[in-house]
């Protein structure tokens, strides 16, 4: 078991989450997952918790989410408790010092965390009341 990734978990379950991530940058992306039938597929890998584009992803099957930056109790974080979506907010990399900070983090944070996740098969493992850890599926 390989933690690459951890943050905030926006709730406390034992259902886990394991799929791709997959990036969704704007409204366009979102549409386009969930018009290809694989939206399930995909863990949903967002900037922020103010992310309320991906609301139709969420009604529409997403299995887990995991955000850049936002906090449980953002939007998003009350959406994906509402839908029992397994979601790890304010995500950062494990092998990484850069770390969210409100109004100084830059697009290079952002950036290295697609990097490091996108196509990757990963559980969201949000088992404990505040840390959510992102692990890298056999």
């Amino acid at each position: 078991m390989s933690v690459v990734a951890q943050g905030y978990n926006a709730f406390e379950t034992n259902k886990t989450a394991t799929g791709t991530v997959k990036y969704l940058k704007d409204p366009a992306s979102v549409m386009a997952l969930i018009k290809s039938g694989k939206l399930g597929e995909h863990i949903l890998l967002v900037r922020g918790g103010t992310t309320t584009f991906l609301a139709p992803a969420l009604t529409m099957g997403a299995i887990g989410v995991i955000t850049m930056s936002g906090a449980p109790e953002s939007h998003l974080g009350i959406l994906s408790r509402e839908f029992q979506i397994p979601c790890v907010m304010t995500a950062y990399l494990t092998s990484s010092p850069s770390r969210y900070i409100v109004g100084d983090a830059g697009d290079e944070h952002f950036a290295e965390i697609v990097a490091e996740l996108e196509g990757k098969k990963v559980t969201l493992d949000c088992s404990d009341h505040e840390s959510g850890k992102i692990v890298l599926a056999a």
